[in-house]
């Protein structure tokens, strides 16, 4: 059927490990190979580019390496286009990957491809110590995804392979867009990506601690190993009331405000963020708010809407809850009252406000939420504890992070919701060139 299809490529799997010819496949040792030879030159017969992946090789290899590498042999001889070389448990160290990847250089003509898996948290390292000994076909996944730990992260290994060791993989323009492709394949598979992801993460080239901050801003190379734009993501500095001056001051330059060490408003805006961090706030983890808390200290943020009444309602019907929001809000002078569902009573605010604005403000659509975190900021006061929500937006180019605090969730969910919108329409009109505006100043009155 791989033949009928029309397929101009195929990947075969075989056994490599002689445990698994007999406990898998229950058969013997010699028929194993017959098989394998059978198979590949039948494809090559058909003019077909034919792949083995040799599974659990490096593990059957260092049970009996006679055998492991007869097998490799049965394939080359019938004709397999690639070797590909697979540590399918994910157990093997890179220096052993090394030295029998080399080994297999040695014995065998037909080139060799590389499959890992990251049981051991080993995955790229291996890939690229394979690399090394001679592979030049690489399996992996974006961001890793696969079966238990994962697959190899090409998010990881391409980087690497040509930034870190001068081998082209695709063109600087593709590489540019590696942080978009791995943040919008994470949304489509609906798996949450880590921040602190090598390279592509939002936590990668993001800097706190005040002596990095004030280093970076003489030179960047004193704290990142490469230039962010490369892999299209950007520095980051994270602001707290353990920061220092220097963060400010970097994130306020960075976002084009007038601020220095001398200036009154650094003094006022340390002030202002160590009593918000009192109060519960965390900007750490929350770089869209801090952004805004920034301009709107320096009066850049207009009026865009004006909250002026906000109701709930929570119903449990037939055994299952249903949450309403009925929003009045204030858009460039008009009322507008809007109701909505939800599936709980952050998607019913987040419907009924996008329901609100995107009469005046089309471009809403493009953007929704991706996380939502609550945490309790002071345990002893059970459920009249003040709560920090946390929410991550994107529109599938880029994420933000913001930041609600209250001892009602719904309110500080309030807060946070409100931010996210902000900060996606001011950087909607730096794009757009204030398509979605003819009638409004952009900008959102503080919460």
């Amino acid at each position: 059927r791989i033949v009928e299809s029309g397929v101009p490529a195929a990947t075969l799997v075989g056994k490599s490990w002689d445990f698994h010819v007999h406990t898998a496949l229950q058969t013997t040792l010699e028929e194993n190979l017959s098989m394998i030879y059978d198979s590949f030159a039948f494809l090559k017969r058909n003019q077909v580019e034919a792949i083995f992946d040799a599974e659990h090789f490096f593990d059957g290899y260092k049970n009996n390496p006679e055998y492991a590498l007869s097998v490799l042999r049965k394939a080359q001889d019938a004709g397999a286009d690639w070797i590909v070389l697979c540590d399918t448990n994910g157990g093997t160290l890179p220096t052993e990957i090394h030295d029998i990847v080399s080994r297999v250089r040695a014995e065998l003509t037909a080139p060799l491809g590389i499959h890992t898996h990251n049981d051991c948290e080993l995955a790229v390292a291996n890939t690229l110590a394979a690399v090394q000994a001679g592979a030049r076909q690489i399996q992996g996944t974006i961001n890793g995804y696969g079966e238990r730990c994962g697959n190899a992260n090409l998010c990881s290994i391409i980087p690497n392979l040509q930034i870190k060791m001068d081998y082209r993989c695709i063109a600087d323009e593709q590489l540019e867009s590696l942080t978009t492709t791995a943040r919008y394949i994470s949304e489509i598979a609906n798996v949450h990506m880590p921040v602190g992801q090598p390279y592509v993460g939002n936590a990668a080239f993001a800097h706190k601690g005040g002596i990095h901050v004030s280093a970076i801003m003489k030179d960047s190379k004193t704290y990142e190993h490469i230039q962010p734009g490369l892999v299209g993501n950007k520095q980051r500095i994270l602001v707290s009331e353990l920061a220092g001056q220097s963060n400010i001051i970097s994130k306020a330059q960075e976002l084009g405000l007038d601020v220095n060490a001398n200036n009154e408003k650094t003094k006022q805006i340390m002030e202002r963020i160590k009593e918000l961090e009192h109060q519960g706030y965390q900007f750490e983890g929350a770089d869209a708010s801090l952004e805004l808390l920034l301009r709107d200290a320096f009066g850049e943020m207009k009026e865009l809407f004006k909250l002026e009444s906000l109701k709930m309602l929570v119903e449990k019907n037939n055994g299952s809850m249903n949450a309403e929001a009925i929003v009045k809000v204030n858009v460039e002078g008009q009322t507008v009252y809007t109701a909505a569902e939800g599936n709980g009573p952050v998607n019913a605010l987040d419907n009924a406000l996008r329901k609100a604005l995107v009469q005046f403000y089309p471009s809403i659509n493009n953007i929704h939420l991706a996380d939502y975190k609550v945490r309790v900021i002071d345990e002893k006061d059970a459920t009249a504890a003040k709560v920090r929500v946390l929410i991550e937006s994107t529109d599938f180019k880029n994420t933000w992070n913001t930041v609600g605090v209250s001892s009602n969730v719904i309110e500080a969910s309030w807060e946070a919701l409100v931010d996210s919108i902000r900060y996606a329409m001011m950087n909607m009109a730096k794009v757009d060139g204030n398509q979605d505006q003819p009638r409004a100043s952009l900008g959102l009155v503080n919460h």
